[in-house]
């Protein structure tokens, strides 16, 4: 066995420790419950529901998003009619910000939990905050 055998093996120690310290730290921590975004719909005549049930617009927002701007833009299709027979626009700003009106409690509240920048304001234009609180285009 070499002399420095035990210095070399506590060094790796040591470094492993230090290298997997992140993982264990939030293993040992859990995670933090994400608390549900606020819902707060104006009262627009015949969009007393979404487009979609809740459990699949919370896990399939984004698909659902990038399936309208594809069809939309390719096809050039922008009427979207729901498995019950509701028409909707296919649109971020006139159907989905119609309804879910404050982006900082409804759509931020879980992107910035979750550490995810979506790229829906580099085209669309961003939304403001207006004097009752609710998000208006600009």
């Amino acid at each position: 066995m070499p002399p420095d055998f035990r210095k070399i093996v506590f060094g790796l120690v040591i470094f492993l420790i230090l290298v997997t310290l992140p993982l264990w730290t939030n293993l040992l921590r859990g995670t933090a419950p994400l608390e549900d975004p606020e819902i707060s719909t104006r009262d627009v005549p015949g969009k007393d529901r979404c487009v979609r049930e809740a459990e699949y617009m919370k896990a399939n927002h984004m698909d659902l998003l990038n399936e309208w701007r594809e069809t939309v833009v390719r096809d050039g299709e922008r009427g979207f009619v729901t498995v019950d027979g509701r028409h909707f626009d296919r649109s971020l700003d006139r159907t989905c910000m119609d309804c879910h009106n404050k982006q900082e409690v409804f759509c931020d509240r879980c992107h910035n939990a979750l550490a995810v920048s979506p790229y829906c304001w580099d085209c669309h234009i961003g939304a403001r905050e207006t004097k009752d609180g609710s998000t208006a285009l600009r």
